[in-house]
Formats: C-alpha cells, sequence, structure tokens
C-alpha cells in the first residue's frame, strides 16, 4: 500500500458488498468486494477521484480491454467487467488472487530453486500470448505476479496509466526491473524489454533483492540505472543455484537488446532445459495463438509447450514468435519511480519478426476426437441459439392471473467528478469531469451566492465561468443530463479566495 495518502472511500457499487481494503497505487485503490450473483469474491480496482481525467479515463478502459483479450490464459489474472461506480469512478472487476503476491513474498522468504524456475515458465508463456496479441507488458516486477488460491501465478496490470493529465503524456516505470533501453531519450520498447524485467523478476526471487541493488552500497535510483545501463548484476551468492540458471539469467538481462533471448518463449524453453537438467518436473508453456489451427497438435516434447489453438511446440526448438507491436506501446508501465517518454511513439522497430509457427499434420487419431468435438460444439451451438431465439421471444404470461414484472427503471448516469474551482481576479472557473461521456451530454449547474439568488444554468462544456462570492467562499453544483432527459446525482464544488 502506498504509504503517501489515506485510501479512498470505497464506492456503492449495484450487486456488490463492500469487504475490505486490498492496496493502494499511485492513481487507483484495490477493494476486495462480495459479488452477489454468482457468489464469489472479486478484486475491484477503482480510480481515484482526484486523479481522473479523460486520458486517465481512455487508459482505464484500454488496460480492461486488453486484459479481457488475454483473461482465458491461466497465468494472466481473469476480468470480469468494467463499469462506472454511481459516484462516477470507473472500476475493473477482477478475479482475487488470495495469496501474498511475489513482491510481498520475496521480502519475507527465500524461493526455491524449483518453484522459481516454475514461476518463470508459467509467465513467460503468458507473456508469449500478449506479445502474439501485439501487446508489451511494461511493468514486469513480482508485485505484479498475484497468486491464485491454488498456488498458480497470475500476472496482472496490463498498462497501467500514470499520466497526471498535464501537457507532457508520459509514464513511469519500476527502476529495479527495466531495462536500459527504458532510460533512453527517448525511451524504446520492444519484446526483449519485457524479456528483461521478467528474468530481473526471477533473479529477485531468488536474491531476495532487485539484481542491480549492491548489498551494502549505494542503491538510488541514480546508481540503478548507471548499474543497469553497464549490466553489472550483483552475484546471486546462492549454492543451490545452478550455474546453468545464472547463466540463463544474465542472457535475459543483457545491456544489448539483440543478445537477449529473441522471446518470452525462447526465454521460457531455456528455464526448461534448466528444469531438465536439474531431473525436475518440466513445467508446461501455454500459448495462446488463434492462428494455429484448432485440432493441430505436436505431441513430440510430451506437451511441455501448449499452444492454446492447439498446437504443441518442441521447447528445444529455436524458432522465434510473430510480434507486431500496436500503436503507442513505447514506454515502461507505472511505477510512479520516475517520468518517461510519451505513449504515442512506437515500439522498436528493430525488434526481430520471425516466420509463422510451422504446424504439425494432425493424426488420424486426433482427427476423430476433432471430428466428435465439432459436433459436439454444434449441438452445443445449437442450443444456444435456440436459448436466444427463445428469449428474444416477447414474454406473455402462462395464464391471464399471472403478473409479469415491469422493466427496472432506467440508471441514473454517473456524476460528475473532480469539480475544481480557479479565482482570476473577480472571477471563478469551474471544471470538471464527465467519467462516461456520450453524445448530447449537457451539465447543468447552480451557483450558490451569497449576496444574491442562486444562478441556474445548462451549458455544454466540462467548465463553466461564474463571478467570484463576496464573501469569500465560491461552490457550485454541476449535474450531468443525458440527451434522453436522464441526470445524475449533483457533485458539489468550492473554491476559497
Amino acid at each position: 500500500m502506498s504509504p503517501k495518502r489515506a485510501p479512498s472511500a470505497p464506492p456503492e457499487l449495484p450487486g456488490y458488498d463492500y469487504v475490505s481494503l486490498l492496496g493502494s497505487g499511485g492513481f487507483a485503490d484495490v477493494f476486495l468486494y462480495e459479488q452477489l450473483l454468482p457468489a464469489r469474491r472479486v478484486a475491484i480496482k477503482v480510480l481515484l477521484p482526484d486523479a481522473v481525467n479523460r486520458e486517465l479515463i481512455e487508459n482505464f478502459r484500454h488496460e480492461a480491454n486488453v486484459m479481457a483479450q488475454l483473461t482465458t490464459h491461466p497465468s494472466i489474472v481473469t476480468i470480469y467487467g468494467a463499469a462506472v461506480a454511481p459516484d462516477g469512478r470507473p472500476y475493473l472487476a477482477m478475479e482475487y488472487c488470495s495469496k501474498p503476491n511475489l513482491g510481498v513474498r520475496y521480502r519475507r522468504e527465500r524461493f526455491a530453486v524449483p518453484e522459481v524456475l516454475s514461476l518463470g515458465v508459467q509467465i513467460a508463456g503468458a507473456v508469449e500470448t500478449a506479445h502474439r496479441a501485439g501487446i508489451l507488458h511494461r511493468d514486469i516486477k513480482p508485485a505484479n505476479i498475484l497468486v491464485t488460491a491454488y498456488n498458480r501465478p497470475a500476472l496482472t496490470d496490463f498498462g497501467i496509466a500514470t499520466s497526471s493529465g498535464g501537457s507532457d503524456d508520459s509514464s513511469g516505470m519500476s527502476i529495479p526491473w527495466s531495462p536500459p533501453e527504458a532510460f533512453e531519450t527517448p525511451p524504446r520498447s520492444s519484446p526483449a524489454s519485457d524479456v528483461f524485467s521478467l528474468g530481473a523478476t526471477l533473479f529477485t526471487l531468488l536474491a531476495g533483492r532487485t539484481p542491480f541493488e549492491l548489498p551494502g552500497g549505494s542503491n538510488t535510483s541514480v546508481d540503478l540505472i548507471d548499474r543497469i545501463g553497464r549490466g553489472d548484476i550483483a552475484p546471486l551468492a546462492r549454492h543451490d543455484v545452478p550455474a546453468r540458471l545464472e547463466s540463463v539469467l544474465a542472457s535475459a538481462m543483457d545491456p544489448d537488446p539483440s543478445r537477449r533471448y529473441p522471446s518470452a518463449m525462447a526465454f521460457g524453453r531455456a528455464l526448461q532445459q534448466v528444469e531438465a537438467e536439474m531431473a525436475l518436473p518440466v513445467t508446461p508453456l501455454d500459448v495462446l495463438d488463434d492462428s494455429v489451427e484448432a485440432g493441430a497438435v505436436d505431441e513430440e516434447d510430451g506437451g511441455a509447450t501448449r499452444i492454446r489453438g492447439v498446437v504443441s511446440i518442441d521447447p528445444h526448438a529455436g524458432e522465434q514468435p510473430r510480434f507486431a507491436p500496436m500503436p503507442g506501446m513505447a514506454g515502461a508501465a507505472p511505477d510512479a519511480t520516475i517520468r518517461r517518454a510519451r505513449p504515442g511513439e512506437t515500439a522498436d522497430a528493430s525488434a526481430p519478426v520471425a516466420a509463422p509457427v510451422a504446424v504439425a499434420p494432425a493424426s488420424r487419431r486426433r482427427s476423430w476426437a476433432t471430428a466428435v468435438g465439432a459436433g459436439l460444439v454444434v449441438l452445443v451451438g445449437g442450443g444456444i441459439v435456440w436459448m436466444a431465439l427463445s428469449t428474444a421471444q416477447p414474454q406473455q404470461a402462462a395464464n391471464p392471473s399471472q403478473t409479469i414484472a415491469a422493466p427496472a427503471a432506467p440508471q441514473r448516469p454517473p456524476a460528475p467528478i473532480n469539480v475544481v474551482g480557479t479565482v482570476t481576479g473577480d472571477s471563478v472557473e469551474f471544471t470538471w469531469v464527465n467519467a462516461q461521456p456520450q453524445e448530447g451530454d449537457q451539465f447543468q449547474y447552480r451557483y450558490e451566492r451569497s449576496d444574491g439568488d442562486p444562478m441556474i444554468s445548462t451549458v455544454p462544456l466540462e467548465s463553466v465561468v461564474v463571478p467570484r462570492d463576496a464573501d469569500g467562499e465560491s461552490c457550485v453544483l454541476v449535474t450531468l443530463v443525458r440527451s434522453d432527459g436522464r441526470s445524475s446525482n449533483d457533485t458539489r464544488g468550492c473554491v476559497s479566495g
């Protein structure tokens, strides 16, 4: 939890009962809620009222959409939904991972080598899946790897915005786990950057400290950035860590991106090879690839690599992944440690691009299984269509005496938030944020003056200028009015002077 501020009040959410605070960050709080239907505990991340602006809302929505694309991966936190609370704050409802995250654990206990290897392979599969979807995480670190009730690691926090709403659309980074290219001007980011951060994360779990932290020495941000740029990794000093594993981690954290593993999958396979050399069970590497034909499976590696689509690939093979950078992928995700470059920049164009993964022909037995599966899909799909058509029909009473419930009343739109006043001479300009803008929105304001009748009017924009109150404090009440006539609760804003 951030020590710099008190947590915000949990919002009242329809269908959820508040339980407790889980944690706080620079721009959001995470609360535990009990969902009423279906009955389950969920983690809900809510933006802070004072931090909300149009850009932050858009980035928050982007995070929800990104996580929704990847949510089926077993090592990525599941997202249940996103909406705007009645008080105007956007929120994400996510899987509740009840166990301490890895950032908490590495400070309390020493991780065993087999566990670190298994964690690394599983998260490498999650990162590879994100890269194949054209998504860079940019903030892989121990605190962003949660642990489910079934002891499964789950990667979270994809692309959290750290802009404060100024003209500089910069984002923060977590310095101890960031690659050297993140500190360049302008900063660069590529799949190799995530490989670096994952390698640094695994090193941290083994060492109980970050890779470039010098025990007993100076470890300021400037010191860390200098050592990261030179590749000065402090020794692990653990006799139970094989030299091969130290070499794999050093390669992942090479200062030169071109000398790192070319993909998260290649890094995961290197970790699998260490498992095999230590006579440990080889952890499956799960990767989602929608371009792979369903039913095409190659079992040469005994299922050590599972590409959901579905195909299994030999973990000792050497092909590189496809990666198409999305616009605005430059820079790292936040840790509010230092500021970094604008997200409008593209990822490093020099990142290696490889040919598509070859698909092995399916066996006759698997073809039969695929046919049976397809038949089941048709049957189930037919049932779904029948249900959809049935529910689409107008509902009628079974008998004349049966009462049909009336449709629910339209829900109120979210109230304006962050109503702030600025005094300029004899005038005050009030501004606010529309958390869920729609076409045709207007704002009704009521300005209460101590020396006259209240001023009531409607404006189309998110600001209004009124005369400064002679009493010393100027206050306004703002209400959002939709084009269909629905209105929100009002929000009060005051300024002295």
